[in-house]
């Protein structure tokens, strides 16, 4: 930017479950990101949590921690798709697990090539077991920088910060001059306050008072209020993890996977022609994954491409 503020980007957590990527969010930010009450009991994420994250040369990250359980990925995918890089997890004791693989799979398929490898709980093993954990992810994801730390001791953690900072500056911006583009991963009511969405903003930027369209449905609304980490500001940009108030728009009426949108602008279909990039055999009927929806689709194949059809509404 030209003023020489440092773009906003949104870090992405990937890892086997409990391989410790909540507790090392909040060793990082502070902030516990597990809000469920199920979370917290059965100690494992189930749904997508937030937090800011300060680096050493003061960009702010927003970061989204994702379940690592095989149940949650599809969760996993609506939290990735908005990411710019990512923080792959790997407990230092356990090692490389199937979940560290189809997460970083996820990763590579979204273009997501930014980001570090983190070593956990490093404080829990020898030094013999620690090493064996850093080569395997050196190997596992080549010229990616790999830091080992502790959330419970703090080992690591302002190394981690400054490799987050370095893979940060290799990552390009977003472009703020196009359309607002946001997809909806969260919907609820406050009291006082109505409806409210929360998403990673993909393009442009939000302010109160713009006009916005929520697809597929075509509902038309305008943004009351905007937040970013619970913060009024006057206009969200690309980049940030933002929530926005629409006045006359109910909750029911709002889903994960609806795109909150400037009007006019991103047309509807129900067809999609795609690069098919196979990591085993594709069948007809598929789950087409866009933005934080999840769409079943039918699929007409003819070679390296692909015709969709999802199921409308």
């Amino acid at each position: 930017m030209g003023n020489g503020r440092k773009p906003p980007l949104c870090l992405g957590t990937a890892g086997h479950v409990d391989h410790g990527k909540t507790w090392l969010v909040r060793a990082l930010t502070g902030k516990d990101t597990d809000r469920l009450p199920e979370e917290r009991r059965r100690g494992i994420s189930i749904d997508l949590g937030y937090a800011p994250l300060e680096l050493p040369d003061g960009r702010r990250l927003s970061v989204v921690d994702v379940p690592g359980h095989e149940r949650f990925v599809r969760t996993m995918v609506a939290g990735a798709t908005g990411i710019d890089l990512f923080l792959l997890v790997v407990d230092a004791g356990e090692g490389v697990r199937p979940q560290t693989h189809e997460h970083l799979a996820i990763l590579r398929l979204l273009g997501i090539e930014r980001g570090v490898v983190a070593a956990t709980k490093a404080d829990a093993v020898d030094a013999e077991t620690l090493e064996l954990a850093l080569a395997e992810a050196r190997e596992l994801v080549p010229g990616t920088e790999v830091v080992a730390v502790s959330a419970k001791t703090g080992l690591g953690l302002d190394e981690l910060r400054a490799a987050l900072r370095r893979a940060a500056t290799e990552v390009s911006p977003r472009t703020q001059d196009a359309p607002a583009r946001l997809y909806v991963d969260r919907a609820f009511t406050i009291a006082g306050a109505g409806t409210v969405v929360t998403g990673t903003l993909w393009s442009g930027s939000i302010a109160p008072g713009d006009e916005l369209h929520v697809e597929p449905s075509g509902l038309r609304t305008r943004a009351r209020g905007v937040q970013v980490h619970d913060l009024p500001i006057t206009r969200a940009e690309a980049g940030q993890r933002v929530a926005v108030n629409l006045p006359g728009v109910s909750r029911t009426q709002l889903h994960r996977g609806d795109a909150l949108v400037a009007p006019g602008v991103y047309p509807v279909s129900w067809r999609l022609d795609v690069v098919l990039e196979e990591l085993e055999p594709i069948p007809a009927a598929v789950t087409v994954h866009a933005g934080t929806s999840d769409v079943p689709a039918r699929g007409v194949r003819k070679g390296r491409y692909a015709q969709l059809r999802l199921r409308e509404p």
